[in-house]
């Protein structure tokens, strides 16, 4: 029978999400052999996908034969609500903040037990950082997913308390100590990290709250900011964050 899948019940479609699906922040770039195992398909099927993706611009081969995503994802990644909206209407006060500061800002949205970063503007004076946009970070591990996951349902920050990832050796996976710092932020408005997702870092974080008539505001993103360790000024640069943030929501 044409047609016929080496891997029963599923759909072409679902095989090539899964091939698409074994790449993240983590493993961007993948071999044949990688992108089989973290699919768990034949490699025979997966070379047959990953030459149909390739000609329709999903995906495109490197001089070293693996394989990276392509510019017609991202092009399509673009076209989501999330990125077009938010991307416009924040885009100026992040630059307004990054033009008075220098250092790396980056507005994030929860999503699911993560930060989705949408948007980040940074120079050539600012700290390198993990993020980037349309990367997922651990929620209790940065300055804007401590302060989403303040404001995230009780389930969700429940599932994250369980089981938090140590980052680095900065990291705070204690259950205890987290919920007493997801307690603090909720108080005093805006969260901060030291070295918890890159070393030699700082950063501070605060909400952006939408209005929702007829009830309260709701915290839909957060702006954040990344400075170096031996920066002594971090709690100066939250009154500039949280009039950015009113300028947002």
């Amino acid at each position: 029978m044409a047609g016929r899948s080496s891997t029963p019940g599923r759909s072409v479609t679902s095989r090539a999400l899964a091939v698409l699906g074994a790449f993240d922040t983590s493993a961007p770039r993948l071999s044949l052999s990688e992108i089989a195992e973290r699919s768990a398909m034949p490699l025979t099927t997966v070379h047959r996908l990953l030459g149909e993706l390739t000609d329709w611009g999903a995906l495109q081969r490197r001089p070293d034969g693996r394989y990276e995503i392509g510019r017609r994802l991202w092009d399509l990644g673009l076209l989501a609500p999330v990125q077009l909206e938010l991307r416009h209407v924040a885009a100026p006060f992040l630059l307004d903040v990054h033009t008075a500061t220098r250092d790396t800002v980056h507005l994030a949205v929860r999503e699911g037990r993560s930060a989705l970063y949408v948007e980040r503007v940074s120079g050539r004076e600012s700290v390198p950082v993990v993020s980037q946009v349309g990367s997922r970070l651990p929620l209790h591990a940065t300055g804007v997913g401590k302060v989403l996951l303040a404001a995230a349902p009780d389930d969700v920050a429940e599932a994250v308390l369980r089981a938090p990832t140590r980052e680095t050796r900065h990291t705070v996976v204690d259950p205890g100590r987290l919920r007493r710092e997801i307690a603090e932020v909720r108080r005093r408005g805006y969260a901060r990290t030291a070295e918890e997702m890159s070393l030699g870092t700082l950063s501070i974080a605060v909400p952006v709250r939408v209005e929702r008539p007829p009830g309260p505001p709701v915290v839909a993103a957060a702006l954040g900011i990344v400075v170096p360790s031996h920066r002594r000024d971090l709690l100066r640069l939250v009154p500039v964050l949280e009039v950015a943030a009113r300028g947002i929501g």
